[in-house]
């Protein structure tokens, strides 16, 4: 048998194969950021996954990037997240959120006219999907320094909220440019307090967010995404001692926890290979990698990575899209569905839930 379908456990999951599923944000939340009966659905068809990690999900209202993205923040989105939970668990998948705050990656109008925060007052280039169409993103308010508590403590209780929903843990998105991943980039980060200016200082905003989030769910129900030298959303990190010292300061920082794993987007994987080991050998737990090609995971990549030895289980995102049964079908070497790329962000259920299986093709 393939090395991909070897079960294998992450934290205190035992999965079925060695491979997960993808965070894939799809924005098909309902009125006030809720989950819904369809997202249940969506999630329930792919349980056999193993693993899930959700779409990236706000722990706050600041922290809303696009529009119809899912909150881990109102009672009202709790028990939208219950609702998935009880359909992908009775399907016999293991589910956990990512937890992903945007910070400057944002536009006030997808989020009610709450603020945009980032580590330094830095606007991302690019622009912001709105519902009204595409708008420069806003020029963030930089946060003080006195604030940092109070964002752990949302991070802390959207997690807190992710338990209470029955989800299985969270992952903390550290990554993609994002908020937490902002604070590490030194050309997004000019902080001069004890939050910016070296590796160490960059890298403590994410130690103590992770240290805080762990201690109040438990260490082993949280992950955490890093995507070093990832440049999407205006991130200016480059190879080097810089980019080797921040990472190794956030692996050292949170290693002693005993997390559930450490996720690892690397990309392109080849110059980012001793860095991706290097971090393994420091963490010293389960890591997932997702090596973020420009084509989509084949069985083959996951199968060559486990082979090298650089990771624990490989992280597939689109393959997933179209096909809720792929483990089945790379088990069995049927066809994959398409992707149908104008029906990702689109809403309702066509391009979501109604991707044929195996079962229901004559």
């Amino acid at each position: 048998m393939s090395v991909a379908f070897t079960p294998v456990r992450i934290g205190p999951w035992q999965l079925p194969q060695s491979f997960v599923m993808a965070p894939l944000t799809r924005s098909r939340a309902g009125e006030g950021n809720v989950p819904t009966a369809m997202n249940a659905a969506y999630y329930a068809q792919r349980a056999g996954a193993g693993l899930i990690v959700t779409e990236g999900t706000a722990p706050s209202a600041v922290g809303q990037g696009y529009p119809a993205v899912p909150g881990l923040y109102t009672a009202e989105q709790v028990a939208g997240w219950r609702l998935v939970a009880g359909s992908v668990h009775r399907a016999g998948g293991t589910i956990v959120a990512q937890l992903m705050h945007v910070g400057r990656v944002a536009h006030s109008s997808n989020k009610g006219g709450a603020e945009t925060i980032a580590p330094s007052a830095v606007q991302a280039p690019g622009q912001m999907f709105t519902l009204t169409g595409m708008v420069d993103h806003d020029v963030p308010r930089a946060i003080d320094s006195g604030e940092i508590a109070g964002i752990i403590t949302e991070f802390v209780e959207a997690a807190r909220n992710a338990i209470k929903a029955g989800l299985d843990g969270v992952e903390i998105h550290g990554a993609n440019g994002y908020l937490l991943h902002q604070f590490l980039d030194p050309t997004v980060n000019l902080r001069a307090d004890e939050f910016g200016g070296t590796p160490e200082n960059r890298a403590r905003f994410v130690i103590e967010l992770v240290t805080a989030v762990a201690a109040a769910i438990g260490a082993d129900r949280v992950g955490l995404r890093l995507s070093p030298g990832n440049q999407l959303n205006g991130i200016g990190e480059v190879p080097g001692d810089d980019l080797t010292t921040t990472y190794r300061a956030v692996v050292d920082g949170i290693a002693p926890l005993g997390l559930a794993y450490l996720s690892i987007l690397a990309s392109p994987f080849e110059s980012l290979e001793p860095l991706v080991r290097d971090l393994r050998t420091r963490f010293g737990g389960s890591v997932l990698l997702n090596t973020a090609a420009p084509v989509a995971t084949s069985l083959e990549t996951v199968e060559e990575l486990l082979g090298k030895g650089v990771a624990d289980a490989v992280v597939v995102g689109r393959a997933f899209l179209a096909n809720p049964d792929l483990v089945e079908r790379w088990r069995t070497g049927a066809d994959l569905n398409e992707v149908d790329f104008t029906t990702l962000y689109s809403g309702g259920s066509r391009g979501y839930t109604d991707y044929p299986r195996l079962a229901e093709i004559s």
